[in-house]
């Protein structure tokens, strides 16, 4: 196909130049009744831009097929079969792919390291997840993408579950095996679906670890606002093979999406697809010859180490690593990752992307350059010189692996949606959870609906929320209390 065709921004180009009067939302009417100081901020562009996308971008019938012909030029251009939009990010992506897979009280297998919204997508399918666990590194207390052998034990126990899903690359960069995963999963007509959300960019470079659909995964859903050019809210989820239906697919997607998607989000997915496309190669050469000079030069820095594939990557761990995520161990400055992100914003302006209690990390793309890398390296060396004022003496008690792992008593929906009450985080041990307990981010959830709690892990949020852990989703989330399932 002829990937210099945008059809979203040419469709939107055609619409402004035909001089269409709007009597349809949105209700700003291409800005006019914008507020001018929110057009000031947003600029021009953002209102005139905002169109329906039938009776707008195209007309009533879709005739001009606009938005079909970008999502079949973003399939060829990554080698997919079918490629579908998504203006509600990927956390809508991956809960229609569980629902084409599983339904009610069926198996799915689920790596235990998944993302908070596969488990809201348990929660409102009633699917019944099989927990499959990460390969842990109780040196690093971090979770690398469970193992092949790990998805074929547990296939062997539920031969009966409808198929699987794993994360990778998790936000630490680190992926899993997935030709060894897809080819277990067809042995036995299994679908596998891939929450690649952390790889919109994968297939655009021979150098970066190999993509879903290459590995062939039957889904792969990708958030192309994390590490493409797309705006907020921007995913696309692939499909290849005849495990899952193009229509049930894209049911299951309707049934959970807006009616009144925005044809912004359409047109930088669209863009991003075209920028790739023509010039994916050459932009990912560069970034990656970046990533590698910040590494070193963070290695350089007193105090900081930079995970590589060496360690990451070796047997029993995780089977390959994008170097666009660089992973700082800072343990050695005696500053845990949480009070260090809050300061080099504060004293920096320097955002980062993953921290926990001994880690940073800073996530690099293709929009990286000399100059943004040497923000960053400054900001870090700064970091190091202060961080004896910035030792607060909190810990946080991780446990170990054994320990973080819970009992799951009953279905998430049914905990969720069950009877429940609001005890304190000291009578919380040996209850079962009614509401997710979720570090963020990443947004793995520590705890969630239907897992019995323990002291090891209750412990572990409450000195990570002491020490500047984040936990938004939790009904209190100071952790001074726990929604729990009730007992009567």
């Amino acid at each position: 196909m002829d990937q210099s065709h945008a059809p979203v921004l040419e469709a939107l180009v055609a619409y402004a130049r035909s001089g269409q009067t709007p009597f349809t939302p949105p209700g700003h009417k291409q800005g006019r009744g914008a507020d001018p100081r929110a057009r000031a901020v947003l600029g021009d562009a953002v209102y005139t831009s905002d169109v329906l996308a039938t009776s707008g971008l195209d007309d009533r019938t879709s005739s001009h097929h606009v938005l079909e012909r970008a999502q079949e030029l973003m399939a060829d251009a990554v080698g997919a079969k079918h490629t579908f939009f998504s203006t509600c990010g990927s956390s809508l992506s991956v809960k229609a792919a569980m629902l084409a897979v599983a339904g009610p009280h069926e198996k799915l297998l689920l790596g235990r390291d998944a993302h908070k919204s596969v488990v809201s997508g348990l929660i409102l399918s009633g699917v019944r997840p099989i927990w499959v666990e990460p390969a842990w590194d109780p040196d690093l207390r971090l979770a690398h993408p469970p193992s092949p052998d790990a998805f074929e034990a547990a296939f062997a126990e539920h031969p009966d579950a409808r198929g699987a899903l794993v994360t990778s690359p998790t936000p630490y960069g680190t992926c899993a095996d997935l030709v060894a995963l897809a080819e277990l999963c067809h042995q036995r007509d299994r679908p596998l679906i891939v929450d690649e959300a952390w790889g919109a960019h994968l297939p655009f470079h021979p150098d970066l670890p190999t993509w879903a659909m290459d590995a062939g995964a039957d889904v792969c859903v990708t958030s192309v606002h994390k590490m493409g050019s797309a705006l907020e809210q921007s995913s696309v989820f692939h499909l290849q093979g005849d495990r899952i239906t193009v229509p049930m697919l894209a049911a299951c997607a309707d049934l959970l999406g807006t009616t009144s998607p925005s044809v912004l989000v359409y047109a930088a997915l669209d863009g991003w697809r075209r920028q790739m496309a023509e010039d994916g190669r050459r932009i990912y050469d560069a970034a990656l010859e970046l990533a590698g000079t910040v590494r070193e030069r963070v290695e350089q820095i007193d105090g900081m180490h930079v995970h590589g594939r060496d360690e990451f990557c070796a047997p029993g761990r995780a089977a390959d690593l994008d170097p666009l995520q660089v992973i700082i161990d800072i343990s050695a400055l005696g500053v845990t990752g949480y009070r260090a992100a809050d300061w080099l914003r504060e004293r920096h302006q320097v955002n980062l992307h993953v921290c926990d209690h001994r880690r940073i990390s800073a996530q690099l793309t293709h929009a990286d350059s000399r100059e943004t890398a040497d923000t960053l390296l400054s900001a870090l060396r700064d970091l190091a010189r202060n961080a004896p004022r910035l030792r607060t003496g909190a810990t946080v008690e991780v446990p170990d692996p054994p320990q973080l792992r819970l009992e799951q008593v009953t279905l998430p929906r049914d905990a969720f949606f069950g009877p429940t009450e609001q005890i304190p985080v000291a009578d919380a041990a040996g209850r079962v959870a009614a509401e997710m307990l979720t570090p963020y981010p990443p947004g793995i959830p520590a705890a969630l609906p239907g897992e019995r709690l323990d002291t090891a892990v209750l412990r572990y949020l409450r000195s990570g929320v002491e020490a500047g852990m984040v936990v938004p989703d939790a009904a209190d989330p100071e952790l001074t209390s726990v929604k729990v399932v009730s007992e009567s």
